[in-house]
């Protein structure tokens, strides 16, 4: 009985390590400290690993190879008091490439406004229906966003019912901790959470996010059987970022995609056609006319 006990205890476990859908990697740079033990931030890396790889985030059961890597990079910039910080936190997740060694990015974002408290070996603690402290609203916020991404790259509109969780955790934030706290209110900027958000849950934004599973699922899965093939519906579902570019003119999320594809783009059209390296090159402009040079360089005609 005994042995059969612990059986159930070691399959159960199993099944429960399979279950999370993140592999979270936490960086902490404190290159500003001027009073707090740096051995505070250690503590705080191994608990947001922990937090974000042992919550479960969604209903289904994911293998160990189908854990979504993410990686989250936190900078310390100001000390406001013992245990109350300013820091801008950066993530990056990534897909791999069906048939392939290649992984793709899909979601690289930098966000300057986070402020938190934290004391070392405090628990970091989350509920989906209450506010409980900004650190963890805005981990479960990018959870969330990063796992909308990966579910629409890979069936259409796949990420809605987790950007919808996203949106719900900007609405939970208490009136008086948004007005204190940056990063949350429609009315400070239209490059923060709640447009990020807001965006992508847009009607207006569906043909965006058409184009995120075409570019991926009938594009990039496709490059290791037949590369022209693949990068013409990747070129197609290109073209479709200059009519929302048009209706939703200077939106966050096509900044962000831009910032996550750029080089990719760029690599991926030196070996197209002319027309296809024309037509990228000259969507890429309109919607990203920051690296204008750059996409006419690295693609070329």
């Amino acid at each position: 009985m005994k042995n059969w006990f612990l059986v159930f205890i070691a399959g159960f476990l199993a099944i429960s390590l399979q279950a999370q859908e993140l592999r979270v990697k936490v960086t902490m740079n404190t290159p500003k400290l001027q009073t707090a033990d740096p051995a505070v931030f250690q503590t705080l890396r191994q608990a947001i690993e922990e937090f974000m790889n042992t919550q479960k985030w969604t209903t289904d059961v994911f293998e160990e190879k189908e854990r979504i890597s993410l990686d989250i990079v936190i900078t310390i910039s100001a000390e406001l008091s013992a245990n109350t910080f300013e820091a801008e936190f950066s993530c990056q997740s990534i897909r791999p490439v069906y048939g392939s060694n290649y992984e793709t990015a899909l979601f690289k974002h930098q966000d300057k406004d986070l402020v938190f408290t934290y004391e070392q070996f405090q628990p970091l603690q989350y509920s989906p229906n209450t506010y409980l402290n900004n650190l963890t609203s805005l981990l479960a916020y990018y959870a969330y966003v990063a796992l909308g991404m990966d579910y629409d790259s890979f069936s259409q509109l796949g990420g809605e019912p987790y950007f919808q969780a996203a949106w719900d955790i900007v609405n939970r934030i208490p009136p008086q901790v948004a007005a204190s706290i940056p990063g949350w209110r429609s009315t400070e900027n239209n490059r923060n959470r709640y447009w990020l958000v807001e965006n992508i849950l847009s009607p207006k934004m569906r043909p965006y996010r058409q184009m995120i599973y075409d570019y991926h699922r009938q594009g990039l899965d496709l490059m290791h059987s037949d590369p022209n093939v693949g990068r013409a519906v990747m070129t197609q579902a290109l073209e479709t970022l200059e009519g929302v570019n048009r209706t939703y003119p200077n939106s966050m999320i096509l900044q962000v995609f831009s910032n996550t594809k750029s080089d990719e783009i760029i690599e991926i059209y030196k070996g197209g056609a002319t027309t296809e390296k024309n037509t990228v090159t000259r969507t890429m402009e309109r919607i990203d006319p920051t690296r204008a040079s750059l996409y006419r360089q690295g693609i070329g005609k």
